[in-house]
């Protein structure tokens, strides 16, 4: 059985965190507005969970770390955004969080790492291929946390 620590999102001397995962399909605003939204109706703190996939420049380390550092630069921008918007509009005050590696492992982690996380959430596509692909894996690594 995988090491898990007990969630204590609602124990004294801690605060629930809502962990948005946020990447740059179009569904992603709508989580943002809705998580946003339920920490200032139901207090706690919001995180923003970014994940830097590996690229494909493995054997060109120069090219690897400036891919790398672009990626950290546009995070931080779009953080920079969302956070004002955020702190502006709903005083709601946003923590960020950049992990490296795969999606599915880095965010299962993320949330394996932090007991104060008690809600994750994704934003889900609506046609008819269905919720996503980050939606979908997850779903199936589900029953590990």
């Amino acid at each position: 059985m995988a090491d898990t620590k007990r969630r204590q999102s609602f124990e004294q001397g801690h605060q629930r965190k809502l962990l948005v995962v946020v990447d740059e399909t179009p569904e992603v605003e709508s989580a943002l507005i809705f998580a946003a939204h339920r920490i200032r109706r139901t207090g706690g703190k919001l995180v923003l969970l970014y994940v830097i996939e590996p690229q494909e420049f493995q054997h060109w380390m120069g090219v690897k770390e400036l891919m790398r550092a672009e990626a950290r630069e546009r995070i931080e921008a779009h953080f920079g955004v969302f956070a004002k918007w955020m702190r502006d509009k709903l005083n709601v005050n946003p923590e960020l969080i950049i992990r490296e590696g795969d999606p599915v492992a880095e965010i299962l982690s993320q949330v394996r790492e932090d007991p104060e996380v008690g809600v994750l959430v994704l934003g889900a596509g609506t046609d008819r291929s269905g919720p996503g692909p980050l939606v979908t894996q997850l779903t199936k690594s589900a029953g590990s946390l």
